[in-house]
């Protein structure tokens, strides 16, 4: 996975139970100075839909993720794409977005 944070262009690999677990562990690797807010924000729901059928294998996929913190708040979060990872990981950088704006973390 290849992100920006910082202004700063960072790679990293990380291994799950299946492909999104594993996004999110590297995403996690790579957030350094924003971990302490996200710390008690997890994953609970992970939703895919197939937008396109009739493209067969060049469908468009939406994926909806939906988290949860420690707060217990809950908000859901969508990923589109026709690459099924590239829609997981738009969703999922979505969620961290809106969870370290509602902990209003600094801005780089």
């Amino acid at each position: 996975m290849k992100i920006t944070v910082n202004g700063e262009r960072v790679m990293n690999v990380a291994e799950g139970n299946g492909p999104v677990d594993a996004l999110n562990a590297a995403l996690r690797k790579d957030l350094g100075m924003f971990s302490a807010y996200l710390q008690d924000w997890r994953l609970v729901d992970y939703k895919v839909r197939i937008l396109t059928p009739q493209a067969g294998t060049g469908a468009v996929t939406r994926v909806m993720i939906e988290s949860a913190d420690g707060r217990g708040r809950h908000w859901s979060t969508v990923g589109v794409s026709a690459n099924i990872i590239d829609a997981s990981f738009h969703a999922l950088i979505d969620s961290v977005v809106y969870k370290l704006f509602s902990e209003n973390a600094p801005a780089p």
